[in-house]
């Protein structure tokens, strides 16, 4: 989806593919009829924008065949769909039973991820729409914390420079314009905003900054306008933002609020849960560990790693950290200038919610992705945005 900011930038709004499992092309491909056209089509739109997850075999297949981009290409324009921007944080087996940690594997340390990162790179060069000359890609925040030695984290910060070069030359060869975004993580090295401003300004290169997801924001109880202005201030580019929101438990230590938080807590992904007190930050890895060895603080609120349907909050004792996306997309493209052009919504746990709101067919789930879509137009038109056909 397009949009007109008031000071005549493009804005595009997309919805991110993790959601639907698909290692290979061929998996790819029929996502795009089962799961993508459905949803532009309950929306109304001629054309429809998707944040693509290509896993490391499809983007192999792409790499090694340039006619299977130009294929690739066509079915999208095909199912009127177009994309500007990739989710190149998951490597491989998103769909798995169980994720976990494996997620942040190949880290930035790793030649595999510059490798991988670079060739999605190259496939987002040939998938860009003809009148769209910039496209973003989003990745992990360098690697998890527990493998971070110095010596690892300044290979992963050549990497990325290496990273950037290659963006430089890919600009010049093709006419396209490519940047990548670090998205910080609880866990991660780069853990909240803040964290990222030493990496990315040692690295100092403008391909090369960040993705500001609101609802890892919202875990970790930063303030959208504190991290942002001091993003604006260091200089480093806000490459995309990804639109979700967390979990909220106002009291965790009320029986019934921790009988309700056990229903996320499945072996799947990992829900990192946080929470603020007068001592500062603290956390716990997974939601599991929160609720049963009395590790985290339960006098203030709690924040987990859920991408909660940004329409559909959770049923009382819980809620959503909507309101912190809001204020977050305020200061993104709310002001004389947007900070980003490229929005992505990315609930990708539909399918690891409780069964009372996970969608049991296709059909509900077609449903479910429109009317977060729809959500979203309604926060950017209420900025001043005009939607465009």
């Amino acid at each position: 989806m397009r949009f007109r900011h008031p000071d005549g930038s493009l804005i595009h709004l997309a919805y991110c593919t993790n959601v639907h499992p698909a290692e290979t092309l061929d998996a790819v491909v029929a996502q795009l009829r089962d799961h993508c056209e459905p949803v532009r089509r309950r929306l109304g739109r001629d054309r429809l924008g998707i944040g693509l997850w290509l896993a490391k075999d499809a983007a192999l297949t792409l790499e090694n065949d340039p006619c299977a981009i130009g294929a690739l290409r066509a079915e999208l324009d095909r199912r009127g769909l177009e994309v500007v921007t990739l989710n190149g944080f998951p490597y491989e087996g998103f769909g798995s039973q169980q994720v976990k940690y494996r997620v942040y594997k190949p880290d930035w340390a790793d030649p595999e991820r510059l490798r991988h990162t670079t060739a999605l790179a190259r496939i987002l060069a040939g998938l860009l729409p003809d009148d769209i000359p910039e496209g973003s890609i989003s990745t992990l925040p360098l690697a998890w914390r527990t493998v971070a030695d110095p010596a690892r984290m300044e290979t992963a910060r050549t990497a990325l420079r290496t990273l950037g070069e290659r963006l430089d030359a890919l600009a010049d060869m093709t006419g396209r314009s490519l940047r990548v975004g670090l998205e910080p993580e609880p866990g991660c090295v780069i853990e909240i905003t803040a964290d990222a401003l030493t990496p990315l300004t040692d690295i100092a290169h403008p391909r090369i900054g960040i993705c500001v997801d609101t609802c890892h924001l919202a875990t970790s109880f930063e303030d959208p306008h504190t991290a942002l202005d001091a993003l604006v201030h260091a200089g480093v580019p806000v490459v995309k933002s990804q639109l979700s929101a967390a979990l909220h438990a106002e009291h965790p230590h009320r029986p019934e609020v921790r009988e309700a938080l056990a229903a996320f807590a499945e072996p799947r992904f990992l829900h990192q849960t946080r929470t603020l007190t007068a001592t500062g930050r603290h956390g716990t890895d997974d939601l599991g560990d929160a609720l049963q060895d009395g590790s985290l603080p339960d006098t203030a609120p709690w924040r987990t790693h859920v991408h909660v349907p940004l329409h559909a909050a959770p049923a009382a004792p819980l809620t959503s950290t909507l309101p912190v996306l809001s204020t977050a997309l305020t200061r993104l493209v709310g002001g004389p200038h947007p900070l980003t052009r490229h929005l992505e919504v990315e609930t990708y746990t539909w399918q690891a919610l409780p069964t009372t709101l996970r969608p049991r067919t296709r059909a509900q789930l077609a449903d479910g992705i429109a009317a977060e879509l729809a959500l979203a137009r309604d926060l950017l038109t209420d900025l001043g945005l005009k939607e465009l056909p």
